[in-house]
């Protein structure tokens, strides 16, 4: 198996699933990237940014960390292990408490308790580096990147067929997972491997928190892949069905038991 460029892997990922976002890749930074842009800058919302760089001509990468904190959703940087989740962050999630944010709620988990312990399942979240970066593969040329995973969005279609494409060459059957979590956590914290008890070497479909509906696109999923995982498909592309048989992955004549909207 050969270890495609960071650009390669972009492109055949785009061209398997014919996408019409951008793929993106995840690594980490020890100094402050060059022509990135902080997250903060753009909207505290660390997900909304993510998907932006995406489907946005005009920037190539954008990153987080130290001291580039103030003005992101505390919830965000936590799921970037640069900030420990608020003790109160349970009752936010579940039922509410006046004692937090005047009792604002979210009821996404059915009780406090739970809550905790779905927070606590997740284990402690590191960040890959001082800096987090998350940057359009088309922009790569060079070969020095330690990236950690690639990060793709698509209408269903296109995310079933690169989820068929995964399961081409691997003999583990359950290499796909949708866990709980926010937005980012499905876009970068988990596909990344930062959380110390979240699925490792595997696909993450997401996302899976409903609070970021109103900007997230209503036939869209999100698909984080981890480098290995990526690489693979992306060499096993011209071999499988996407190629030798694409007008089973994309059909032109189609049989509608649902009539279009």
């Amino acid at each position: 198996m050969v270890n495609l460029a960071i650009r390669e892997i972009g492109l055949k990922l785009s061209q398997a699933g014919r996408l019409k976002a951008t793929p993106l890749c995840i690594y980490g930074s020890e100094t402050i990237p060059e022509s990135a842009v902080p997250i903060k800058d753009i909207n505290r919302c660390i997900a909304k940014v993510i998907f932006a760089l995406s489907v946005d001509k005009d920037i190539n990468s954008v990153y987080i960390g130290n001291g580039v904190l103030n003005g992101c959703c505390p919830g965000g940087q936590a799921w970037f292990g640069y900030k420990t989740f608020l003790p109160m962050l349970k009752y936010f999630l579940s039922t509410g408490s006046e004692d937090f944010r005047g009792g604002a709620a979210e009821y996404l988990i059915a009780n406090p308790d739970l809550a905790e312990k779905q927070l606590n399942s997740v284990g402690r979240i590191s960040p890959i580096s001082n800096y987090i970066v998350i940057r359009k593969c088309e922009s790569i040329d060079e070969q020095d990147f330690d990236v950690k995973a690639f990060l793709c969005f698509g209408n269903s279609e296109q995310i079933r067929n690169l989820c068929s494409l995964v399961h081409f060459r691997p003999e583990n059957s359950y290499t796909i997972q949708i866990p709980w979590g926010p937005s980012c956590a499905s876009f970068v914290t988990y596909p990344a491997g930062m959380a110390v008890n979240g699925p490792r070497n595997c696909i993450i479909i997401g996302p899976t928190d409903p609070t970021g509906n109103y900007w997230f696109p209503q036939n869209y999923l999100s698909m984080g892949i981890p480098f290995e995982i990526a690489n693979h498909m992306a060499n096993d592309l011209d071999e499988s069905f996407i190629i030798k048989r694409s007008e089973i992955a994309y059909p032109v004549k189609r049989e509608y038991l649902i009539k279009p909207e």
